[in-house]
């Protein structure tokens, strides 16, 4: 399976970033629909991981927070997981960073995912916490 990443190309990915995102918080990991949706879907930047076939199959969110950028909701459909698209959504966030002028970027990471975002030149912050009954943890990474 080929797989592209990329800003999401208009209304109908957002869509589907946000329908894969209800698929693995809500349905996989039991997170309410309401923690989930926000209300600022609207003013992110939506990053996709696009299949041969269309389908999205990777997504995160990005919102911009003065010379800080908030990196969120990344989710990686099941069947789409252990091939890498965690960290080209990471290198492509990355990319925006720099190309925003973003001195850093921060997220919370759910305590599972900790070594996929250190792989990617994060740094854990602070103490673990818990978000929509998850284990989380601060996480930043600063550019240069």
């Amino acid at each position: 399976m080929s797989v592209t990443i990329r800003r999401a190309a208009g209304p109908a990915e957002v869509a589907a970033a946000i329908a894969l995102r209800a698929v693995v918080f809500v349905d996989e990991q039991g997170v309410p629909l309401e923690e989930d949706l926000d209300g600022r879907d609207e003013q992110a930047l939506h990053l996709v991981a696009v299949d041969d076939e269309g389908t999205v199959v990777g997504t995160c969110r990005l919102l911009v927070d003065g010379a800080t950028l908030k990196l969120g909701r990344m989710a990686v459909a099941p069947a789409a997981r252990r091939a890498g698209i965690g960290l080209r959504l990471l290198a492509l966030a990355d990319a925006e960073a720099s190309a925003s002028a973003a001195e850093r970027t921060v997220l919370a990471a759910q305590v599972s995912a900790l070594p996929l975002y250190e792989r990617a030149g994060y740094s854990a912050r602070g103490e673990v916490f818990l978000d929509s009954g998850i284990d989380h943890m601060w996480m930043e990474k600063l550019h240069a």
